[in-house]
């Protein structure tokens, strides 16, 4: 059984817990905090588990000619890329605002930490686990200094080859062993033949002591779904207030409605992955009882014969008999009395009957 551990407080992954659903707030809030806090409810109300941010120190994430850059996209906040991000950027208080807000509220918080510095954020903010971007995730010198951190972490894997998700184990497995790894693919919105969702599979046979979980950009909500059914442990959408509104990440996110029935499906495939072990289950016995077919008589058979196989046929009887799969049992077994056409062939007009016990 792959291994299972506590992520945030109460709250285990992996194994055979619930999967952990992460609403990715992202920067959607539009830079305000009353949006940010209106979008945390709304994970909570549609049943998340954990509301997610974004948070860098942007002069330690980008370097002064890539703030400095022209910005003209439709999205743009500001003229160039550092103003852009400065609008959607909430300062230390404000996290700590939001944090609090989600604690009354009673659902976790956290945010993917974009560089160092705002790891020794998040740190000292006290999040329950640590979020890699898929962007930090074969940046080894930050992989290794918050592994050391201590804190549980979900790492996303887009970008990535297997060669370097190896690599990304071998680092921090010796360091934290807490943490699990996401199939995901850096594109926004993401095209169903560019998920690949069988990589779930390849990582969780070659991280077998590890949840392995998914994080999506597709648009709807069937693919996470089945990425569920396939057993990824937690599960990871972008959710928005509005599509329509500015921002290249809006577009792939999931408004409330949608969000809502994303949890709601996800635990109903939970409900319905069931047991691996095939039996007569109590609800199929009205059936079973009406349609279910038993071994009659083809022909008239008087008391003292042998069966054959050419004696014998499959219908729905009254009373039940011998089930179908036995028919082949009853050839060579002796009739202890007369047996019309049609009758249904019974444990007490077989000689020396002895009940099968199915194993």
């Amino acid at each position: 059984m792959v291994r299972e551990f506590e992520l945030c407080p109460g709250r285990r992954v992996g194994g055979d817990q619930p999967c952990f659903i992460i609403a990715e707030i992202g920067q959607n809030h539009q830079g305000d905090l009353d949006i940010a806090k209106r979008m945390i409810r709304m994970a909570k109300d549609c049943g998340a588990d954990c509301a997610k941010f974004q948070k860098s120190e942007l002069e330690y994430k980008f370097n002064k000619k890539a703030l400095e850059r022209p910005y003209t996209s439709k999205h743009s906040w500001g003229k160039t890329y550092g103003e852009h991000k400065r609008h959607l950027e909430f300062s230390h208080d404000q996290y700590r605002e939001l944090k609090k807000y989600a604690e009354e509220i009673g659902i976790f918080f956290t945010a993917s930490g974009m560089d160092e510095m705002a790891v020794e954020f998040l740190h000292e903010l006290d999040v329950p686990f640590f979020k890699v971007g898929s962007g930090d995730t074969n940046n080894f010198p930050y992989l290794e200094k918050t592994a050391k951190k201590g804190r549980p972490m979900v790492i996303s894997s887009g970008m990535q080859s297997m060669n370097t998700m190896h690599q990304v184990y071998q680092i921090v497995k010796p360091i934290n062993p807490n943490f699990c790894f996401l199939q995901c693919t850096s594109a926004y919105p993401l095209q169903p033949e560019d998920v690949n969702l069988r990589v779930i599979s390849a990582y969780q046979s070659a991280f077998p002591d590890i949840p392995i979980g998914y994080s999506g950009h597709e648009t709807g909500i069937a693919i996470s779904v089945a990425a569920v059914a396939m057993g990824a442990k937690v599960l990871e959408r972008h959710v928005t207030l509005d599509k329509t509104w500015k921002g290249s990440d809006h577009q792939a996110s999931l408004e409330p409605n949608e969000l809502a029935e994303l949890v709601k499906a996800i635990r109903t495939v939970e409900k319905a992955m069931g047991s691996p072990i095939k039996q007569l289950l109590p609800c199929e016995m009205a059936c079973n009882e009406k349609l279910g077919k038993s071994v009659v008589a083809k022909v008239a058979i008087p008391e003292g014969a042998i069966l054959t196989l050419d004696m014998l046929t499959v219908k729905v009887g009254e009373p039940k008999g011998f089930p179908p799969e036995s028919i082949f049992d009853l050839v060579g077994q002796k009739i202890k009395k007369n047996i019309e056409e049609d009758e249904t062939i019974t444990e007490q007009v077989v000689e020396n009957h002895v009940k099968k016990v199915k194993c």
